[in-house]
């Protein structure tokens, strides 16, 4: 059918179904025409009205004219003078009214005597132009990438693990039968644009009584899932009141058990238990393996420009995201370039002894082939001090071993990337720095992205 026979078809169709209307006996036309005929009284009126009201104008103006004239005695000084006038008083007028307006709307979104309006208006032009990132971890290490991407003009969508059992999210979860809302509540935070007070309520955790070590932000998207009866619907919820620049996502919204297999041949079933056991880990697995992904985390994979796995626990945070089905599949899909951020430390009983390509080798195992390229720490620390207790511990620093990476056909990236403030860890800034460096050499193009200020940093 051509595009006149379409045009045509729809025609018809629009006519049949106003016939409809009148059809007699369901009493529609009569106010049809009652609604006609006011109409046209409210025409005619304004008609009748805007002729009087012209005359009225065009006296005042005929009389100010006048009263120029003799003023200035029949000079055309006083005409320009008094035209002048009028276009200044007018203009002001109309500034007095829009500032009054926006001085109204902006009421409404900021506190009294808050003056931020054009900085979040530059902050949410800038976030439509920038490329689109989704990051794909859990803990402090993907809430310090995520500070260090807020500083841009990106769109950032989190997508966070929900397999914790330990502190505060474990006892909520065994508790109340809530997925664990402590990574999530921590990302939150860390793409908030709320007040700073907000925010340190979020973080706040509770020293004392019965609620000793839960902290505000994991009890408040608790109490919101229970009111929203779901953790989806409460994040959504709690990003507005935290302002949230981007979103977050939890990988699935099923109660899913995280185990591992050692090589041993052992098995530990719960996050908290896997490094606890101190082995060598095989893999690691969901139990049961059914869990269902969240259509927002694959749409975010299927239109992203740039994919972040890391930084972040590799077998508790950041692999656990990737084996809920689909999600594996959905990078193998997407043309975005996959960048695994390396961490700069090892972590006992995770890591133990291994270097950046040890990192992407365990996350080609458990997802296939999906990294084309991988950001590694370059900069070794040097504060003894830290390094000594690291090595209490059982960590020890990273080796950037990129000939090795290289060798598996992945793209490694060098660069100098730790803060040694009071951790050994990645610098938010020079971290969000690397991966958009990243971003323009594997895109090609240079990407419209500009810093921009952090009402909340």
């Amino acid at each position: 059918m051509g595009g006149g026979a379409r045009l045509a078809d729809r025609v018809v169709r629009r006519v049949r179904q106003f016939a409809k209307w009148l059809v007699p006996g369901i009493r529609v036309k009569r106010y049809v025409a009652l609604v006609f005929l006011g109409v046209f009284w409210v025409a005619l009126g304004a008609v009748l009205l805007a002729d009087v009201v012209s005359v009225g104008i065009l006296r005042i103006l005929y009389g100010v004219v006048w009263l120029s004239s003799w003023i200035s005695g029949g000079e055309a000084w006083g005409l320009v003078v008094t035209g002048v006038g009028l276009v200044v008083g007018g203009l002001y007028c109309v500034f007095l009214g829009v500032r009054a307006t926006v001085r109204s709307v902006a009421t409404v979104f900021l506190p009294r005597g808050d003056h931020r309006l054009a900085e979040l208006m530059v902050q949410r032009r800038a976030l439509g132009r920038g490329p689109r990132i989704v990051a794909v971890g859990g803990g402090t290490g993907l809430s310090t990438l995520l500070r260090g991407l807020k500083r841009y003009g990106v769109s950032v969508t989190a997508v966070v693990t929900v397999f914790d059992d330990g502190g505060s999210s474990g006892r909520l979860r065994r508790e109340l039968g809530v997925l664990p809302p402590g990574d999530i509540n921590d990302c939150l935070v860390a793409l908030a644009e709320a007040e700073p007070l907000m925010t340190r309520l979020f973080e706040y955790r509770f020293d004392r009584g019965d609620l000793k070590g839960h902290s505000f932000g994991n009890l408040f998207l608790a109490s919101m899932t229970g009111v929203a009866g779901d953790l989806v619907s409460a994040v959504r919820l709690a990003s507005r009141v935290l302002a949230v620049r981007g979103q977050v996502l939890p990988a699935t919204a099923d109660n899913i058990v995280l185990c591992a297999e050692f090589l041993d041949g052992s098995h530990a079933e719960g996050e908290s238990a896997i490094p606890a056991a101190r082995k060598a880990i095989r893999r690691v697995y969901l139990k049961p393996p059914t869990a269902r992904p969240l259509r927002e985390v694959l749409e975010a994979i299927a239109h992203a420009d740039l994919i972040l796995l890391g930084p972040g626990s590799l077998y508790t945070s950041v692999l656990p995201n990737l084996l809920v089905p689909g999600v594996a599949d959905a990078l193998r899909r997407t043309p975005a370039p996959v960048v695994h951020v390396v961490n700069v430390m090892t972590q006992p009983g995770e890591t133990d002894g291994y270097r950046a390509s040890d990192h992407v080798r365990a996350v080609v195992d458990h997802a296939g082939p999906v990294v084309s390229a991988a950001v590694v720490n370059t900069q070794m620390p040097r504060n003894e001090l830290l390094l000594a207790r690291y090595r209490a511990e059982g960590a020890v620093p990273v080796e950037p071993d990129l000939d090795r990476i290289r060798l598996m056909g992945v793209q490694p990236f060098g660069f100098p990337l730790i803060s040694e403030a009071e951790l050994v860890r990645h610098d938010p800034a020079r971290l969000a720095e690397a991966v958009l460096e990243v971003l323009d050499r594997l895109a090609g193009v240079r990407h419209r992205v500009g810093r921009v200020s952090v009402i909340n940093p």
